[in-house]
């Protein structure tokens, strides 16, 4: 969860520095690697990614990570 963590984090602080679309993907890529570590780590040792069933946590994180992926390649840079 940390390192999943660390790298939204990450994202949301390169947003904060003016670079939206690069802030959001580097944010998607937190979420699929928090998608990947609930895929691969057993029940016991998912910790906080562990919310609900396995299939449940997985369905949530790879529709939250393929919505802010497209969203960040979809919203237009600024004019000017």
């Amino acid at each position: 969860m940390t390192a999943a963590l660390v790298v939204v984090v990450g994202g949301l602080l390169v947003v904060a520095a003016g670079r939206f679309r690069s802030g959001a993907v580097v944010m998607a890529v937190g979420v699929s690697l928090a998608l990947v570590l609930r895929l691969l780590l057993p029940h016991a040792r998912a910790g906080m990614l562990a919310v609900r069933s396995k299939g449940v946590d997985i369905a949530v994180l790879a529709t939250l990570a393929a919505a802010t992926g497209v969203l960040a390649l979809w919203v237009p840079p600024p004019s000017g």
